[in-house]
């Protein structure tokens, strides 16, 4: 069996994968990245908004050949047809071509010294004395070694890879989001402004949304949870409200739950979508998985180059990633737990309370007397707090 040789080797070429490879590639590190798909950045796994800080992070300025529409604000559309409109500097950002993005990042990557291999699938870890060691992979059908110092996984919301390492990334079923959306041609709508949509009958357990691309191009899709009937059929039925022709449909599940219990241990991190980093409240995950996947390169070319791969030393990238992190995922989960129980009626009466408010100059006052006249609702303080 052919065998090969790195210092580090990512199992995943999408933003995790791709920001891990390039940091731990940009800190001296010889690193493989190795993707299952043929082409990097298909099929399309998110809506692709993003705020200003990615590219903070990513220590690189947004290009026109990844951005479409640059936004300045997102409208939300209670169950019974009211909306509250946000704006400020937080809403700011971009939407993304996940296609062209993704690829960018690998390119990113490979300008920076990665070597990368598509249409490849890692088949098993190799494993000894209880240290990761690297990986079995194939590529049309020729199997091969790569031994390397570290390993990262970052293969998605199933991540097998993980698992056979011995860490427990299992997600319950009840805690995805099933999603469904369609690239939508012809489609009347502002270009610098996003839309949520919220209502059991609309998106049981989550929100649809319209992400505005250039020319009345838009990806039009919805999230839910715990629904009797598919995302697909949701998607079909708020999408037939408008006078728009779909062009592209992706479908996938996203987890909800929070970060998963463990990322590290001897000889390998766990990044993205696989180790649960993305925002319990709504779904997202682009920033988080870039700013682990920094994080993880970081340390994954720390340890290479100080000769310590074992689990002591690379827990430093969980200290870290919960250290910038930690905070945001703690209170998402508790807003999570409060929507979970938010019947339509009750989102209708707090739409009414912030409407034509800037909520970030809500008196505490003015909140007392809300939920003084609407006690049934303190529980939601409860929750929060």
């Amino acid at each position: 069996m052919k065998k090969l040789k790195y210092d580090v080797v990512v199992v995943g070429g999408r933003i995790g994968g791709s920001v891990s490879s390039l940091f731990a590639s940009k800190n001296n590190a010889d690193v493989l990245m190795i993707e299952k798909m043929q082409e990097i950045g298909t099929p399309v796994q998110c809506a692709g908004g993003v705020t200003d800080n990615i590219f903070k992070t990513l220590q690189m300025k947004p290009s026109d050949c990844y951005t479409t529409s640059r936004i300045e604000g997102a409208d939300v559309h209670v169950p019974n047809g009211k909306k509250v409109s946000l704006a400020g500097e937080s809403m700011k950002g971009y939407i993304l071509e996940r296609k062209m993005f993704d690829k960018h990042l690998a390119i990113e990557s490979a300008k920076a010294g990665t070597d990368i291999m598509v249409k490849t699938r890692v088949k098993d870890l190799i494993i000894r004395d209880g240290k990761v060691c690297g990986v079995v992979a194939e590529h049309l059908g020729e199997s091969f070694e790569v031994e390397a110092d570290v390993v990262i996984a970052a293969d998605g919301v199933e991540s097998t890879v993980a698992r056979k390492s011995g860490l427990n990334t299992v997600k319950s079923p009840e805690k995805f989001f099933s999603c469904a959306q369609y690239e939508m041609a012809d489609l009347d709508v502002t270009s610098n402004w996003l839309n949520f949509y919220f209502g059991e009958k609309l998106a049981p357990g989550g929100y649809a949304w319209i992400f505005p691309k250039d020319d009345n191009v838009a990806n039009v899709g919805l999230g839910i949870n715990g629904a009797k009937e598919t995302a697909y059929t949701y998607l079909k039925r708020f999408a037939s409200k408008f006078d728009a022709t779909p062009v592209e449909l992706n479908v996938g599940g996203i987890p909800i739950s929070g970060p998963v219990q463990k990322t590290f241990t001897n000889g390998l991190l766990v990044v993205g979508d696989a180790a649960g980093q993305v925002d319990p409240l709504t779904g997202g995950g682009i920033h988080l998985t870039t700013v682990c996947g920094k994080i993880a390169g970081e340390i994954a070319a720390e340890a290479v180059n100080a000769g310590n791969t074992s689990e002591k030393f690379l827990k430093r990238y969980e200290d870290l990633w919960k250290e910038k992190l930690g905070k945001n995922f703690e209170m998402s989960l508790k807003y999570r737990k409060v929507l979970d129980t938010l019947t339509d009626e009750e989102m209708n009466i707090l739409a009414e309370f912030v409407e034509n408010r800037d909520i970030r100059s809500i008196s505490k006052i003015s909140a007392l007397k809300f939920f003084g006249k609407n006690p049934h609702l303190l529980r939601l303080l409860k929750e929060i707090l």
